[in-house]
């Protein structure tokens, strides 16, 4: 594991370690990053095998080795290459505003490879381009009265709230969501037995406001933080 890590380390944040022996370099990690990317983004992680990668390459499984160790440092250079640096926030934007922006880069970035759900969970190591995701939230909210933890912690919320919604949406096609999921899993139970549920079966007809789950949860914790920035600093 120590090894997997230090390889992923140099990989990630370099200069990577050249080839030693055979023919000059002919891959480049960027161009392995992408075809495994291609492969994850058609087929899913599970169909992800460095075999895979190397035929789509047109090389061999072994000649690949030497410069990719393993699968586990190709899934985190293509976290890395899909993942990319976040958009820069807004010219004058505020820190709600660059936050809010923030929030829906990385809800299309899971839209765009759901694999990344299942590709960022647990310990690893971040990339330079991943961690800068990180550095926009912090810096967003530094200033604002909020410790240098608390500010960590609520970059945490706020991926973790996208991620639960992206983890919800995945697979119900890009004009789904959560609710719309949910009103095509219980829908026609809750019609049925409404007199039981009332409360439930009124809400879930209520079209106002449908499908915007992500937004609605990331107001609320956006109107927490202003909230505690407002008792920190009295509004500066």
């Amino acid at each position: 594991m120590h090894e997997t890590a230090n390889d992923t380390v140099r990989l990630l944040w370099g200069p990577p370690a050249k080839p030693s022996r055979g023919p000059k370099p002919a891959l480049s990690l960027e161009r392995i990053a992408a075809a495994g990317v291609e492969i994850a983004d058609e087929e899913g992680l599970g169909a992800l095998s460095m075999q895979k990668v190397a035929g789509l390459l047109d090389f061999t499984k072994m000649s690949l080795y030497r410069y990719v160790p393993g699968k586990a440092e190709l899934i985190a250079l293509m976290v890395e290459s899909a993942a990319g640096e976040p958009p820069a926030p807004a010219d004058g934007a505020d820190w709600r505003e660059r936050l809010t922006a923030w929030a829906h880069h990385l809800a299309d970035s899971f839209a765009r490879h759901p694999w990344l759900l299942d590709a960022t969970v647990g310990p690893r190591v971040m990339g330079p381009k991943e961690l800068s995701w990180l550095e926009q939230v912090v810096v967003a909210l530094d200033g604002h009265g909020l410790t240098g933890p608390e500010r960590m912690d609520a970059a945490v919320l706020l991926a973790g709230h996208v991620r639960g919604i992206a983890q919800q949406s995945r697979g119900t096609g890009a004009s789904g969501g959560p609710e719309a999921e949910l009103l095509a899993a219980l829908g026609a139970m809750v019609r049925q037995h409404a007199d039981r549920f009332p409360a439930v079966a009124a809400a879930m007809a209520d079209p106002d406001g449908r499908d915007r789950a992500l937004d609605f949860g990331l107001e609320r914790i956006l109107d927490g933080l202003a909230a505690l920035i407002e008792r920190r600093t009295g509004g500066a």
